[in-house]
């Protein structure tokens, strides 16, 4: 299992510089006239790194309002080549025809939680600050808070361990509803609290918070849900020769993004609920640019603790037609 040592352990410098930069602008081969699209804008460095990198132009998505009003600064910069869209990366295709482009050249998302919300402990995100049990990235809708003092404790279990990999989990889970019995759990320095006295500490060094922290942002924001949609829209939106660059942080990404493309490159069965089913004859819609996962080098684990979990997988778009469109439930 890839290890969650970041994003709840990041340097403060480090924490805001892009993961894999290089590695992501050199898949995307950025060039003058390309037509890019950002799914996850977050602080804004890949966004900016693209725009730099070529004449081309650039619609960048993000689902937190904080982070597109942070982005004004890049829009004065780059004036009509950048085109801010606060939405979920699910529907990057109609995001992309919106802004004009009926196809794109090169996709990039880079998932899971951005540096400004973790740093942010209002945002609830963190266990390494106490704030409100929030993790909302849209600020709206049910909180982790909610979660965790309305589920039944079979389903908090089912959920820190499919999502978070916590072999602890239904210890984990008495414990949630026991303490909340005595009071709602409303701060993240309580949870962690809870967790803590639950979980052993691990020789790896690793808090044991983390992964329970880690499953209930995923739920709170449907995050493998979202991926999902956003993958098969990526399909849907580039054109052929397009590139698809996706860095991921932990496994259960990973594995996703993993699945489909080998799947979409017709080197997979579906082996998983939430990818179609290939239609019978199907032409593969994507090939592997690289056949293993893009692991950040020695210099840049070290210098940004982010980095140390993060893989980048590549594809590039076929002529073929997308696939069946997945069923979003």
């Amino acid at each position: 299992m890839t290890q969650p040592v970041a994003p709840d352990n990041p340097s403060s410098d480090a924490a805001h510089v892009p993961v894999l930069l290089a590695e992501t602008l050199a898949a995307l081969a950025v060039r003058d006239g390309g037509r890019y699209l950002d799914g996850t804008f977050g602080a804004g460095g890949y966004t900016r790194a693209i725009l730099d990198a070529a004449d081309c132009r650039v619609v960048a998505i993000d689902r937190d309002p904080e982070a597109l009003a942070r982005g004004t600064a890049l829009t004065k910069k780059f004036g009509a080549r950048l085109t801010l869209v606060e939405g979920r990366f699910g529907n990057l295709d109609a995001a992309a025809r919106e802004a004009g482009f009926d196809a794109l050249d090169g996709v990039a998302l880079d998932l899971g939680v951005s540096s400004p919300q973790i740093d942010e402990p209002s945002r609830g995100f963190s266990f390494r600050f106490d704030g409100p049990l929030d993790m909302r990235m849209e600020k709206s809708g049910t909180s982790a808070a909610d979660i965790v003092n309305s589920w039944g404790e079979g389903e908090l279990a089912d959920a820190i361990f499919q999502l978070g990999e916590e072999r602890h989990s239904r210890r984990v889970a008495r414990a949630i509803v026991a303490a909340r019995k005595e009071k709602r759990i409303e701060r993240t320095g309580e949870l962690a609290r809870i967790v803590r006295s639950a979980v052993p500490r691990s020789k790896d060094g690793i808090d044991p918070a983390t992964r329970t922290f880690q499953a209930l942002r995923i739920a709170t924001n449907d995050e493998l849900g979202e991926l999902a949609r956003g993958l098969a829209a990526a399909e849907r939106a580039l054109a052929p020769g397009g590139r698809l660059a996706v860095v991921s942080f932990h496994s259960l990404e990973d594995r996703a993004v993993k699945r489909f493309l080998k799947a979409r490159a017709g080197e997979a069965d579906r082996g998983s609920r939430h990818l179609p089913a290939r239609a019978a004859g199907a032409a593969p819609s994507f090939r592997l640019v690289s056949r293993k996962g893009i692991r950040p080098g020695a210099a840049e684990a070290d210098a940004n603790p982010r980095a140390r979990s993060a893989t980048l997988r590549v594809a590039e778009r076929t002529a073929a037609p997308a696939w069946v469109a997945e069923d979003a439930a």
